[in-house]
């Protein structure tokens, strides 16, 4: 048209036409002795790609490699087909098959516990590796790379005062009142297989310019690349400028997805920042007429062991770098198998028995993503992947008619939990560091709704029970599960 054009697409045109995620049937059998070991597990699984299948279908292969979870399986059977149907194509939301696999694992070890008699976190504990068992190699080729799968459930259970909430739930139960239902769920997933350019120079003025090839949309990066950059050199992180986002400055990159950030673009970082560090020393050493070895970080430069008066500042030490034509700057590709980050979540729901409606009262989440950087921005990724998770089993569901039109295609229709839906989250770390990057970590951005979806579907499950209710599948709205309570609670509410 000779001129820019603008696009602005309505609400309904966003839900129908963007990739929708999710979109697995499952059939699951668990096999378990009385004992509580578990021996087996066979999943035949189908995946909806919708009409023009591309992201959607490497989903199930995902959750393939995650299946087995955090449990040792004698036997372990896994199939999946992908299947083009005529709805919107599905892709990759938050987690990209790691729920899916948690859930399917989770779901079967609680059922199994029920049928054996035994207390879900118990049979759980039977069956976890110990950390001295790390690295693990499960059945489906997964090589976890360090965990402590025990410690997080502890804690976990330490946090959410797990006996007083059994004792509880019998008490309500026996008097007729709400139904209180417990969920624990623990998870593992995937992250950070890869590389990203990183790229660190000091400046003729003793500033310091970070270039990433990861692209942040509002999860920190700024913020922590300084941060690793500025504890390698021994200078203010307000000292340091990072460069994102500007194919003129950026010389390549992959990009932010799949909880890798830190652990690829940071360690890029973090390696060439220390090879910086490893130039200048050497070039200290020389001015100075010390060993390299004696010549340590100072506040604001380089100087020897003991000598603060010694001390070169950056902008010198920069200056003679150029002078010589070795510049104090260096950029790399960090490359890594990934990491395995892990946790364990405990969920408390109430539902009413007169109207279905689910109550989240309590969410715990204990997460081990390695060595945490930044701990505030970790916690926001926590928070907002606990929010995704237990929106998509209490609210979120996508519906069709019997001739495929959607019946889902605006907010009204669409539910999503607005904050006063949602409890205050308590949330913790363990710290299992990751031998797989030179900064000890995992990823953190997917495991909150890798292991919520699975404990708040647990608890909801639980808190029916006591009616014979072994499973029901999500989304959990307050008309299903009032139709279900209307044909199995022979109280005088569920009547």
């Amino acid at each position: 048209m000779g001129r820019p054009v603008r696009w602005i697409e309505t609400r309904s045109e966003n839900l129908v036409n963007m990739t929708h995620g999710r979109g697995m049937v499952q059939d699951v059998e668990v096999g378990v002795t009385a004992a509580g070991r578990l021996v087996g597990l066979r999943v035949r699984a189908w995946g909806d790609v919708g009409a023009y299948p591309l992201r959607g279908t490497f989903i199930p292969l995902v959750t393939r490699l995650m299946s087995a979870g955090v449990y040792r399986w004698a036997r372990h059977d896994f199939s999946a087909v992908t299947v083009v149907t005529n709805t919107t194509p599905t892709g990759p939301y938050r987690g990209a098959g790691r729920p899916e696999a948690a859930a399917l694992v989770e779901r079967a070890v609680d059922m199994a516990a029920a049928t054996i008699g035994m207390d879900p976190v118990e049979l759980r504990r039977r069956n976890l590796p110990g950390p001295e068992e790390f690295p693990f190699t499960t059945a489906t080729g997964a090589v976890y790379d360090s965990g402590n799968y025990q410690g997080a459930l502890d804690r976990a259970l330490e946090l959410a005062q797990y006996d007083r909430l059994r004792a509880e739930q019998r008490e309500l139960l026996a008097a007729g009142r709400e139904l209180l239902g417990i969920g624990v769920a623990c998870y593992v997933e995937t992250s950070g297989r890869g590389a990203e350019f990183g790229s660190v120079s000091v400046e003729d003025d003793g500033t310091v310019t970070v270039v990433t090839g990861s692209v942040p949309h509002g999860q920190g990066h700024e913020t922590t690349w300084a941060q690793i950059a500025a504890s390698v050199l021994g200078v203010d992180p307000a000292v340091v400028r990072v460069v994102h986002s500007d194919t003129a400055q950026v010389d390549h990159g992959v990009g932010t997805f799949g909880s890798r950030s830190l652990q690829l673009a940071g360690s890029a970082v973090h390696q060439a920042a220390t090879e910086v560090l490893d130039r200048a020393v050497r070039l200290a050493s020389e001015l100075l007429e010390a060993r390299p070895d004696d010549v340590v970080v100072a506040p604001g430069g380089l100087g020897v062991a003991g000598v603060p008066s010694s001390t070169l500042p950056w902008a010198r030490l920069a200056a003679e770098a150029a002078r010589r034509g070795v510049a104090l700057q260096r950029q790399l590709d960090f490359e890594s198998a990934g990491s395995f980050p892990f946790g364990c979540h405990v969920a408390v729901v109430v539902v009413d028995r007169e109207t279905g409606l689910v109550r989240l009262r309590e969410m715990v989440a204990v997460d081990d993503c390695g060595v945490v950087v930044n701990p505030l921005l970790a916690q926001g990724q926590v928070h907002g992947g606990l929010a995704q998770g237990i929106a998509q089993i209490l609210f979120e569901g996508v519906l069709y008619d019997d001739r495929g039109n959607p019946l889902t295609t605006n907010l009204a229709d669409y539910l999503v939990p607005s904050a006063a839906d949602l409890p205050g989250f308590r949330t913790d770390h363990t710290v299992t560091p990751s031998p797989n990057n030179p900064l000890g970590a995992k990823g953190i951005g997917e495991s909150g709704t890798t292991g919520s979806v699975s404990a708040v579907w647990n608890a909801v499950v639980d808190a029916l029970a006591p009616f014979g209710v072994r499973h029901l599948d999500p989304p959990f709205t307050p008309e299903k599960l009032w139709r279900t309570l209307r044909a199995v609670d022979p109280s005088p509410a569920g009547s």
